[in-house]
C-alpha cells in the first residue's frame, strides 16, 4: 500500500523504494523479470521510462506490490473521465461472435460507410479537447451497422466494404490502447486482421496486421510484434507496381518492428529496420495517410527520436529531434506523442525549463492526452522537488490540470 512517505514519488522512485525494502540488489530484482541490472538502474535514475503495462505488472509482482503503488494512481479501471463511457458498449460489441453484430436492420450504402469511418477517423485525429469520448460514444453502433452492411455486400463491393470494416476496427483497437483496454484493443485487431485475411488483399493484410503488432508491442509482448512484424513483411512485398497504400502499410510494418526490437535489446535490428522503413518512405506523396499509419518520412524521423530514447540515448533523440519538422498535416495524437517524447529526453537531460516549456505546450497542443501519460505524471511530480521561479507557474499549471497538485 502506498504511504505518505511515497506519494509524491516518480515510478523510478517507487521502484527503488519498493525493491529496497524487499532487500533486493537491482541484479536480483532484474534476474526476477528476466532484465539486466543496469536496465533496473536506468528505469530508477528516470534515464528509461516505463510506460508499458506488462513492464509494470512484472515489477510489481517481483516486488509484492499492487500496480497502483509503482504509478501512483488507481490502475483498476483503466483512465479515468468520460472517455470510458465508450469502453462498456465496445465490450459487449466484442465480446459477440461477428455473425451476430449483423442485427437484421438496414445495410448502409458502401459510399455512406466509408463517409462515416473516415468522419470518425477525422474525429479522433483532430478533435482537441473530447475526441475520446465522441469517438467511444459513436464506435460500437458503427461497428454493428458495418458487419451488417458486409454481410449483405452487393457483388463487386465485398472488397471496398471489408477495408472500411478493417479501418473501423483500427479505429477501435487504437481508442482501446489509450483509454489502457488492452486485451479488448487485440480482440479488435485480430478481428480485423481475420477479416483482411479473408480478402487475401496484401495491402488490406499489412494494415491490419500492423494494427495487431501495435497491440502486442504495447501489451509488452515485443517477440511476437517483431515476428507477426518480419513474417508479414515477406508475405506482403512491394513491388514497383504496388500502390501508396500498400507501401505504407508495409512501411508502417517496419517502423513497428523496430520498435518492437528496440524494446527487446536488438538496437542493430531496429536501426536496419528504420533504414529499410525510410526507403518505403520516400515513395509516399507527403502529407498523405494511409490506413491511419501516418507514415511518411516525417513519421519516419519520429521514430528515429523514439528508438534513440528507447535505447536511453537521450542526448541523441535530441539532436535528432532538432532536425524533425512536424508537418501540420501529422494527427493530433501523433504529435502529441512525439511532444511527449521529447519532454521526457528534456527531463532525463535535467533541462527543467525546456520540459517544462514542453509540458506547457502539450497542454494546449492536446489537454486530454496529458492527463493519462505516465511520462507526463513522471516529469510533473520530479520537478515539483525542484520547481524554481522561473517556470514554477506553467508548471503549477500542468500539475493542477493532471490531477497531481
Amino acid at each position: 500500500m502506498e504511504n505518505a512517505g511515497t506519494a509524491n514519488f516518480t515510478i523510478g522512485d517507487r521502484v527503488r523504494y519498493y525493491r529496497m525494502r524487499r532487500g533486493l540488489s537491482q541484479q536480483a530484482l532484474g534476474e526476477l523479470i528476466g532484465r539486466t541490472d543496469n536496465w533496473i538502474y536506468r528505469i530508477e535514475h528516470g534515464i528509461r521510462p516505463v510506460d508499458r503495462l506488462s513492464v509494470l505488472l512484472s515489477l510489481a509482482e517481483a516486488l509484492r506490490v499492487d500496480i497502483s503503488d509503482l504509478v501512483g494512481m488507481d490502475m483498476g479501471s483503466g483512465d479515468q473521465g468520460p472517455q470510458h463511457d465508450g469502453v462498456p458498449g465496445l465490450r459487449r460489441v466484442l465480446s459477440r461472435p461477428p455473425s451476430h453484430l449483423d442485427t437484421g436492420g438496414s445495410p448502409m450504402a458502401t459510399a455512406d460507410l466509408k463517409t462515416a469511418v473516415e468522419s470518425l477517423w477525422r474525429t479522433y485525429e483532430t478533435e482537441r479537447a473530447q475526441r475520446y469520448r465522441l469517438v467511444g460514444e459513436r464506435l460500437p453502433a458503427l461497428l454493428g451497422a458495418a458487419h451488417t452492411t458486409l454481410s449483405a455486400a452487393p457483388t463487386g463491393e465485398e472488397g471496398e466494404i471489408a477495408r472500411h470494416v478493417v479501418s473501423l476496427y483500427g479505429l477501435a483497437q487504437i481508442w482501446l490502447r489509450r483509454v489502457g483496454e488492452h486485451t479488448l484493443a487485440r480482440v479488435a485487431a485480430d478481428r480485423g486482421l481475420s477479416i483482411a485475411d479473408e480478402t487475401g488483399d496484401p495491402e488490406l493484410r499489412a494494415a491490419a496486421a500492423w494494427s495487431v503488432a501495435c497491440v502486442l508491442t504495447s501489451s509488452g509482448d515485443v517477440a511476437d510484434s517483431m515476428e507477426l512484424a518480419r513474417e508479414m513483411i515477406d508475405h506482403c512485398s512491394v513491388d514497383d507496381t504496388s500502390t501508396e497504400g500498400h507501401i505504407a502499410a508495409v512501411g508502417a510494418l517496419h517502423l513497428q518492428g523496430a520498435v518492437a526490437a528496440m524494446r527487446s535489446d536488438r538496437g542493430p535490428t531496429a536501426w536496419d529496420m528504420l533504414r529499410r522503413a525510410d526507403r518505403f518512405a520516400a515513395r509516399i506523396t507527403p502529407g498523405t495517410n494511409h490506413w491511419n499509419t501516418v507514415f511518411g518520412e516525417c513519421n519516419v524521423a519520429m521514430h528515429g527520436v523514439h528508438l534513440a530514447a528507447e535505447e536511453g540515448n537521450a542526448a541523441e533523440a535530441l539532436r535528432l529531434a532538432d532536425d524533425v519538422h512536424v508537418a501540420d498535416s501529422i494527427p493530433l495524437e501523433r504529435r502529441a506523442r512525439y511532444t511527449i517524447e521529447v519532454m521526457n529526453c528534456n527531463r532525463v537531460q535535467k533541462d527543467d525549463y525546456a520540459t517544462v516549456f514542453m509540458l506547457s505546450r502539450l497542454r494546449e497542443q492536446s489537454p486530454e492526452e496529458i492527463v493519462f501519460s505516465p511520462l507526463v505524471r513522471d516529469a510533473v511530480v520530479t520537478l515539483m522537488k525542484r520547481e524554481r521561479p522561473l517556470w514554477a507557474g506553467e508548471l503549477r499549471e500542468v500539475a493542477y490540470h493532471i490531477g497531481v497538485a
